[in-house]
């Protein structure tokens, strides 16, 4: 692991920086600001209808995150997971403040105008919520969470994600590839844990040497007999083999909503580059309380 303070004694990596912010060290939050702000505006106008209503949900957003970190809520490490769900939760909270009552008795307005943002996505997310992806993620320690959300969602390479997490590229790519060794792993003890007939029992604890072509040309053909009868099976071995795949379908959604997917679309910055201060310079004004405070002497100092 490499250091986690830059040559400038500034503090690098998320985790560092959320212990020093729960520690009362108001220019960690402001730096946390700073490197997130850019890529939060990215999700926020998913969800909004410009420029400017998306600065407001995010500076509120950023606002309800450092009052959680305060009151010792909050995440230890995955930070930007977190920041996103409050991104979209404000902005939601935004749309049903900014309606405004208006008479009419056109039908088709009236059911458009009926089911809100959160309730419309409900039973979809509920459904991720309860599948095996989301139950096998929420398993894994938040370090793992972390990088597997960066590389695997976001697409970030291990030079990218290694300052956030305060390690060096080499030792990032390490870390994904025992997060999602851990992640197949989780897959197959949630898979254990549902009802299974006979069948799926009986190969279930093979599936993650198969994926992976370690073994035996008995038990090959065993698992192979009875992939082609059990469709379940089928897709969890899918999950196995494309990590990516299910963290973008399930995860994703958990954290960004189903609007919020196409934030993924475009590049999420990590943030302290030319966009991203600029960013932070126009949201700044509207932060409150102590966060505003810190994320203005962040912007300032950017």
């Amino acid at each position: 692991m490499v250091a986690s303070a830059g040559t400038d004694g500034v503090i690098d990596d998320d985790a560092a920086l959320l212990r020093a912010t729960r520690a009362g060290d108001g220019s960690a939050f402001g730096h946390l600001y700073e490197r997130h702000v850019g890529a939060a505006l990215v999700v926020a106008r998913q969800y909004t209808d410009s420029a400017p209503d998306a600065e407001d949900v995010v500076a509120d957003a950023f606002a309800a995150v450092h009052r959680a970190i305060r009151g010792g809520a909050g995440p230890e490490v995955a930070f930007r997971a977190y920041l996103f769900t409050a991104v979209r939760r404000t902005a939601t909270v935004h749309r049903h403040a900014g309606r405004r009552v208006e008479p009419t008795d056109d039908v088709a307005t009236l059911e458009t105008a009926a089911t809100p943002v959160d309730a419309a996505e409900a039973p979809a997310l509920a459904g991720f919520e309860r599948s095996v992806v989301a139950r096998a993620f929420r398993s894994l320690p938040e370090r793992w969470q972390a990088v597997l959300w960066h590389s695997e969602v976001e697409g970030l390479t291990p030079a990218e994600i290694a300052p956030v997490l305060g390690l060096s590229a080499n030792s990032t790519a390490a870390l994904a590839y025992r997060a999602r060794e851990g992640l197949r792993q989780a897959y197959l003890q949630q898979h254990l844990q549902d009802p299974l007939d006979d069948g799926c029992r009986s190969v279930a604890a093979k599936l993650g040497s198969y994926v992976r072509g370690g073994l035996g040309t008995r038990d090959t053909a065993q698992v192979e007999r009875h992939l082609d009868e059990c469709g379940d099976c089928r897709a969890l071995v899918l999950e196995l083999g494309d990590v990516n795949h299910g963290m973008r379908a399930v995860v994703a959604p958990l954290v960004l909503g189903l609007l919020g997917v196409a934030a993924l679309r475009h590049p999420l910055p990590v943030g302290g580059g030319v966009a991203a201060g600029t960013a932070a310079l126009a949201v700044q004004p509207a932060v409150g309380g102590a966060a505003g405070a810190t994320a203005g002497g962040a912007a300032a100092s950017g």
